[in-house]
């Protein structure tokens, strides 16, 4: 039986073991760049005896209009390519392996966190009943998301553009690898789905359409640093951020059958509602088929699931044939999370009002074992 805690290759990573780190959005990079604690934070974690044997940061805005949230370190200038640079080697020095989550929030944003105040922008023009979080005056808090502007037609290559050259930046700042956020109700999962995509160009409407956002990242950025420094983040039926569609499964068999022939490193597979229920009585869909059409469409990647799993979940997911398991919130307070999950040792709780903005309290502080 395939264990959590030995060696496994994905792409061209070699982990020490199957526990990733899934990306948590922190808030404390101050200028959008990312800081020395961000460096001792994921250090930390780093260990492959005691931490992940992969780590995928926070998100990283690709370019100015993708940020959604405070204090998010970008990676797209000089001196964020640098700071991150300083997090890659700590957690290489420890001995980990570290790819960096790419993003593009869409409409989940606020003017107040955009160039020149402008409009977040959005498959269309579509509001969503979501929140964003706000820095001001150094107090945090969250605040209603900004009315959207619907993106033209001749804006997309740009954003394309903009996710290949994010991969190129991410390898120059030391990354194994990048994943692509499509989750989550963020701009990709925004085209994808029905419930924010009334678009009726060739980005809109049909699956094949509402596909192609995500398929012509994928491709650029596999194309830019390879396939096999590549994974892809998505979240099938989750709620977040106000994201539906009406036929799901429909839509992901597709996306799996069109992600197959790129070679990826792995595929991170968000069931259920993100932070929530595995199972949503209103929204079902079938994991094990989404798989399979990913697999008989010839795909290779490694599978990785995430969303609620203690070390018994686990361990049936990869008797399952999972390949990798994210845990999220509890490598927040438990930077020893793999040696904890391997002794059964009980857990740090984490303090909630320290997860996003502030310093050092409820980031570098909480304690491994002795």
């Amino acid at each position: 039986m395939t264990s959590l805690f030995e060696s496994v290759r994905i792409g061209r990573l070699q982990l020490a073991n199957r526990v990733v780190m899934a990306p948590l959005t922190r808030n404390r990079a101050p200028g959008q760049v990312a800081s020395a604690l961000t460096a001792t934070y994921y250090g930390q974690r780093s260990n492959p005896q005691n931490g992940a044997g992969l780590i995928v940061t926070e998100a990283s805005p690709i370019n100015p209009m993708a940020h959604g949230y405070a204090d998010t370190p970008g990676i797209y200038t000089p001196e964020q390519i640098a700071a991150w640079r300083a997090v890659t080697d700590a957690v290489h020095a420890a001995g980990g392996k570290i790819v960096v989550q790419l993003w593009h929030v869409g409409r989940i944003s606020h003017t107040s966190l955009l160039p020149q105040g402008q409009q977040p922008v959005a498959p269309s023009a579509i509001a969503a009943k979501g929140k964003t979080y706000l820095i001001q005056d150094g107090v945090g808090s969250f605040a209603d998301t900004s009315e959207p502007r619907a993106l033209e037609l001749s804006e997309l290559p740009g954003i394309v553009a903009d996710f290949r050259q994010a991969a190129a930046n991410a390898i120059a700042a030391g990354f194994d690898g990048v994943e692509i956020h499509a989750a989550n109700g963020y701009l990709i999962d925004q085209f994808l789905k029905t419930g924010a995509n009334a678009r009726t160009d060739a980005y809109g409407g049909s699956v094949e359409n509402r596909s192609r956002l995500l398929l012509e990242v994928m491709q650029a950025v596999a194309t830019e640093i390879g396939g096999d420094r590549t994974g892809v983040r998505l979240s099938p039926v989750t709620p977040a951020n106000d994201i539906d569609d009406a036929d799901p499964q429909t839509l992901f068999v597709h996306v799996a059958q069109a992600l197959a022939p790129l070679g990826l490193a792995y595929v991170h597979v968000i069931e259920g509602s993100t932070g929530g229920p595995r199972e949503l009585p209103d929204r079902p869909f079938d994991y094990v088929a989404f798989k399979t059409a990913y697999r008989s469409a010839g795909g290779q990647a490694a599978w990785m699931v995430n969303n609620g799993y203690d070390r018994a979940l686990a361990e049936q997911a990869l008797a399952d044939g999972a390949d990798l398991v994210a845990f999220g919130r509890p490598f927040i307070s438990n930077p020893d999370l793999t040696r904890r999950l391997r002794e059964n040792a009980p857990l740090n709780a984490g303090n909630r009002k320290t997860f996003y903005g502030g310093g050092a309290e409820g980031y570098t502080d909480y304690p491994a074992l002795s």
